[in-house]
């Protein structure tokens, strides 16, 4: 499948984009963000530190654990911003239609997805299972938008799953602009039958079943379906489960390839699947089988080609 060119907008931490945002008028520039993926994709920063008043330099804050309640002050208990952040991360996340998805600053108190610090109210001792407030309301008000941490892009794993979401929930959007029917929604996800059973079956299984519900009326279709691609596309997609999607793709070559160029295939998946080539080796051939003997069921398939080939994400993997 050739993936569409369209404009894909991301929200970042501005520290992230190379903004001297921080306490201490630093930054935590994301090379991978801004010299590559900012080839393919354009970025809105975000520092809602900023945003609610504080300078730079600043005094540095914290989240604080006042008996059941956190707080994010000064690490004295003055200069609380809680609701300040709160309210900001309300208003960005009921106004974020135009971006698909969100890179957010690892163990920020006001923009970490996960494990950010919590300390105790007398000052001994941590916790580490806070989640920063605005990235907290963002990510509450829009439970389907992609979204990841700076420091988790590193992994080749969690870094192609995040651009593999952000891509699927781009075209989805266009889509709805589009104006949504029925053929269409079944288009887009016929589509991505074999990408979704890469990442969960489950939820491929469940998603297939629903959009044969002849009674359920199309809006509430199209929101149980998204939620159900959208919550199935974040695990990731493992060995196992790629070796499963390649030999569904391989049966569609069978009455096609010789005797040799079946074991080969088949070798291929299997190196694959114990872990002696990448991923990047299976497809590559069963591409060059699909140029020889075109179908257009495979040729629609996103799990083909789910992004632009130059991001290089699935050499990792």
């Amino acid at each position: 499948m050739i993936i569409p060119k369209t404009t894909i907008t991301l929200g970042i931490s501005a520290c992230v984009k190379g903004e001297p945002v921080r306490f201490d008028k630093s930054h935590k520039k994301s090379d991978f963000c801004m010299n590559e993926l900012s080839k393919h994709m354009a970025f809105k920063g975000f520092c809602p530190e900023m945003a609610v008043g504080l300078p730079t330099p600043r005094p540095t804050i914290r989240q604080i654990k006042h008996g059941d309640v956190i707080a994010v002050s000064r690490p004295d208990g003055s200069g609380d911003v809680t609701q300040a952040l709160t309210d900001y991360g309300q208003s960005v996340g009921r106004n974020i239609n135009g971006l698909s998805g969100f890179i957010f600053c690892q163990k920020s108190p006001s923009c970490g997805m996960e494990r950010v610090k919590v300390y105790y109210e007398h000052g001994k001792g941590c916790e580490n299972d806070g989640i920063g407030l605005f990235a907290r309301q963002v990510m509450e008000l829009n439970p389907l938008l992609p979204c990841e941490e700076n420091g988790r892009l590193n992994d080749a794993g969690l870094r192609e799953n995040f651009i593999i979401r952000v891509y699927t929930y781009k075209l989805w959007q266009e889509l709805v602009a589009s104006g949504l029917t029925k053929h269409k929604l079944i288009k887009f996800h016929s589509e991505r039958k074999y990408l979704l059973m890469s990442h969960h079956t489950p939820s491929y299984k469940s998603v297939g079943k629903l959009l044969g519900n002849a009674d359920m009326n199309l809006e509430e279709m199209a929101d149980k379906y998204i939620t159900g691609l959208m919550t199935g596309l974040k695990h990731m997609a493992n060995r196992k489960s790629h070796t499963n999607t390649l030999h569904h793709l391989q049966g569609y070559f069978k009455t096609y390839l010789n005797a040799e160029q079946k074991s080969e295939l088949t070798q291929h998946i299997d190196d694959y699947r114990i872990g002696l080539s990448p991923l990047l080796v299976p497809l590559t051939l069963i591409n060059h089988y699909l140029k020889q003997h075109s179908n257009d069921y495979l040729n629609s398939q996103v799990y083909l080609s789910p992004y632009p080939d130059s991001l290089k994400l699935r050499y990792g993997i």
